[in-house]
């Protein structure tokens, strides 16, 4: 593999600065299509890094991932603390698969102590790919510039039809309302999306209509070509 990546990127004429800028970002995405292939498809949980234990929504992130363990899907999440903590801490302790994909960051971010599977990567668009494969729906609770560009991103996605049309949560309707009214008053209004784009994803504050919704998905096994869902992202 090594030996074919160096002929490719020699044949392309590339520096050996940006080959090896290449090859790193190679290596972020074999090694997370590696730990993807080890656990069945699951539920991704997007939000911010910065909420504190004693917050609302924390505890509740906590029971989403406490919840979906016992429904049998894996827990993913961005692996660091705040929200991700909170659902990872929840499927860890009730005996769940919760798998932590991180980052190296500056600042923030480091793997919180309730994970069961875990990688750190160089790059966000290689974790973004992982985190947005792996998953068979996604529950964004609020976060900031990191949350929106992953919410962004996994919508997009969704409506190039890039990945299929999977169920999208935005949890905490005070909180995303606003960014709701704004799709509705700019975007929609100045003919930027379509009216049915508003129906990629589901407003609430019920974890149970979460969690009832996974539940009636198919369940796909580690078995499963889960990537070959998936066209290129």
């Amino acid at each position: 593999m090594d030996k074919e990546i160096t002929r490719l990127l020699n044949k392309a004429g590339l520096s050996d600065k940006d080959s090896e800028s290449a090859t790193k970002y190679i290596e972020d995405l074999i090694e997370g299509l590696k730990i993807l292939r080890t656990y069945a498809q699951g539920v991704t949980i997007f939000g911010s890094a910065r909420i504190p234990e004693n917050h609302k929504y924390y505890k509740a992130a906590r029971e989403l991932g406490q919840e979906l363990a016992k429904a049998g899907r894996t827990v993913i999440t961005g692996g660091g603390p705040g929200i991700m903590e909170a659902a990872n801490r929840g499927a860890f302790e009730y005996g769940g698969r919760s798998v932590g994909l991180n980052i190296t960051l500056p600042h923030e971010q480091f793997p919180n102590p309730y994970l069961t599977d875990t990688m750190t990567f160089r790059y966000f668009f290689a974790r973004k790919t992982m985190l947005i494969n792996g998953s068979c729906a996604y529950v964004f609770f609020p976060g900031g510039y990191g949350t929106l560009d992953e919410l962004s991103e996994t919508i997009i996605l969704m409506q190039e039809g890039k990945i299929p049309v999977q169920p999208v949560f935005f949890y905490g309707k005070d909180y995303w309302k606003p960014l709701i009214k704004f799709f509705e008053a700019r975007l929609l209004k100045n003919n930027m999306i379509k009216k049915k784009d508003l129906k990629l994803f589901v407003l609430t504050d019920d974890i149970h209509e979460i969690v009832n919704a996974v539940k009636k998905l198919p369940y796909a096994t580690i078995d499963d070509e889960i990537t070959d869902h998936f066209k290129s992202v």
